[in-house]
């Protein structure tokens, strides 16, 4: 697999263990509150996550090379 595709995935890690490591009660809530959504908001979400990444994704290609 390329290195690239790694070092994305490293930092995904890095950045989604940040919450409960420093704000273990906070992160709690947070992960308790979202699951009392509908399901058609965390979709919404999600793929609003998605294209973002994929915008950034794409910015950085062009940028970077």
């Amino acid at each position: 697999m390329n290195a690239t595709i790694w070092l994305a995935l490293a930092l995904v890690l890095v950045l989604e263990g940040l919450g409960p490591m420093l704000y273990p009660r906070a992160w709690r809530r947070m992960i308790a509150s979202l699951s009392q959504l509908p399901d058609n908001i965390l979709r919404r979400f999600g793929g609003g996550l998605v294209v973002a990444g994929i915008v950034v994704y794409y910015m950085l290609r062009k940028t970077i090379g």
